[in-house]
C-alpha cells in the first residue's frame, strides 16, 4: 500500500481539469502498443510522445510490468467491478477497460497491495490481509485532526500464479509485511516490515530465505525499488527529529498508523550501505522509480504546492542535482514505473476524469 490511500485526501478537495475522454487502443505487439491521444498530454509534458488511458473509474494504481513487458498487474478498488477495497488485476499491455473488466488475480478476500511480477512472468508477489479476515479492514483517515495511513499488522507477502492461485507465503512474522518489489536481476525482493518495532526495509531471496534488514533509522522507510542493475535502492522515508515529532510517530505506529505527509527520498546500495538523502524539498516526495539509464530518479511530489496539491512527476539525478518537472497537472500524478525496455511509462493520474475523484492508469510513450 504505497500511499494511494494517503492521497485520497487530495482528491477529496480537488477537481480535475475537464477534458474530452478519448483513449485509442492499438491491437499491436507490445513494441508498438502506443497511439494514444494528445488531449491527455498537458502543455510542457515533453517527455510524453503519446499517452493512452487504461482504466476509467475508481482508484487504480501501482501498475507493474512483467519482465518481458507483455503484461501489467495493478490494484484497483473500482466499485463498478464489485470491489470494496483494493484487489489485484492482470492486463495485457494493449488493453484498456473502458467497457470491460480485467481478470482478478487476488483472492477477493481482505485488502491487497503492491503486486510485482517474478522473473518467470508466470507468478507475482503481493501483500494481503486475507489470512486475518475475509472482510476489508477499516480505513482510518484522520487521527487527532491529522491525516493518517494504516499499516495493517495483518499484511503478509504471498506468491500467486496468474490464475490467482496462491502458491507460497514468504512472510509469517508478527506485524506489517508488505510493499514488496523485485530486483531487475531477478534474485532479490525488497519489502517493508515492522518486525523490528519500526518501519524498516528488508531484502530476501525469491523464496523468502536470507532475510536481511537494510535500514535502521527511526521513521517510515518504504516504497523501495531496485536500480536497473540491481545494485541500488531508492525509497521514501520520514525522519522525525524533534521530541514532539518522535513521540507522535511512535504513538501512531503503536496504533498501526503513520502520518505520511512529510517524506524525502533516500538512496543506498542494495545491502543498505552508503545511505544518502536524495531530496530536501519538503512536503511529500514519494513513489520513486529509477530511470532506465540508472542515473536519474522519477518521482511524485507536492513540494511546490501550498495546500497539499497538486502532485506532479519530477526527474532528479541520483546525486540530487538537475531537478526537472515532468508533468504539469493541477491535481495528482504518481506511481511512475518504466517498462523494462525503457520505452514506456505506466503511471496513475486524475487527468481526464471529468472533474471527479477517480484515479486512473495511463501508459505514456517516453522520450528523453
Amino acid at each position: 500500500m504505497r500511499l494511494l490511500l494517503c492521497f485520497a485526501l487530495v482528491i477529496l478537495f480537488t477537481n480535475c481539469k475537464t477534458e474530452s475522454k478519448k483513449a485509442l487502443v492499438e491491437k499491436e505487439e507490445p513494441t508498438s502498443l502506443m497511439a494514444g491521444s494528445d488531449t491527455l498530454i498537458y502543455d510542457g509534458e515533453k517527455h510524453f510522445k503519446s499517452i493512452r488511458q487504461i482504466t476509467f473509474g475508481g482508484d487504480n494504481a501501482e501498475a507493474y510490468w512483467s519482465f518481458d513487458d507483455h503484461q501489467l498487474i495493478f490494484q484497483s478498488n473500482n466499485p463498478d467491478w464489485g470491489l470494496q477495497c483494493d484487489q489485484m488485476f492482470l492486463m495485457d499491455v494493449n488493453e484498456n477497460f473502458k467497457n470491460s473488466k480485467p481478470p482478478r488475480v487476488s483472492t477477493g478476500l481482505g485488502r491487497t497491495t503492491c503486486a510485482y511480477f517474478l522473473p518467470d512472468n508466470k507468478h507475482f508477489v503481493y501483500g494481503s490481509t486475507h489470512l486475518a479476515d475475509a472482510a476489508c479492514p477499516e480505513v482510518p483517515l484522520r487521527k487527532n485532526g491529522k491525516y493518517v495511513w494504516p499499516v495493517y499488522d495483518s499484511f503478509d507477502i504471498f506468491v500467486a500464479d496468474l490464475e490467482g492461485n496462491i502458491t507460497g507465503q514468504l512472510t509469517d512474522q508478527p506485524g506489517y509485511d508488505a510493499e514488496a518489489t523485485v530486483s531487475p536481476k531477478g534474485d532479490k525482493i525488497v519489502f517493508t516490515s515492522t518486525r523490528s518495532g519500526d518501519l524498516e526495509l528488508y531484502t530476501m531471496n525469491l523464496d523468502g530465505s536470507d532475510v536481511k534488514q537494510i535500514t535502521n533509522e527511526l521513521g517510515y522507510d518504504g516504497g523501495a525499488f531496485f536500480s536497473t542493475d540491481g545494485t541500488q535502492l531508492i525509497f521514501r522515508a520520514s525522519r522525525p527529529k524533534t521530541p514532539e515529532a518522535i513521540k507522535e510517530y511512535k504513538d501512531l505506529l503503536a496504533q498501526g498508523l503513520v502520518q505520511p505527509t512529510e517524506m524525502e527520498l533516500f538512496i543506498c546500495n542494495a545491502d543498505g550501505s552508503d545511505l544518502k538523502q536524495l531530496t530536501f524539498l519538503g512536503n511529500a516526495n514519494w513513489s520513486p522509480f529509477f530511470h532506465p539509464s540508472g542515473k536519474k530518479i522519477l518521482f511524485s511530489s507536492n513540494f511546490e504546492a501550498e495546500k497539499g496539491f497538486p502532485f506532479n512527476l519530477y526527474l532528479i539525478d541520483i546525486d540530487g542535482k538537475n531537478l526537472e518537472r515532468v508533468t504539469h497537472g493541477q491535481t495528482f500524478d504518481a506511481f511512475p514505473v518504466f517498462s523494462n525496455d525503457g520505452k514506456y511509462l505506466a503511471f496513475s493520474s486524475n487527468r481526464n476524469n471529468g472533474g471527479g475523484r477517480d484515479t486512473n492508469l495511463f501508459i505514456a510513450e517516453w522520450q528523453d
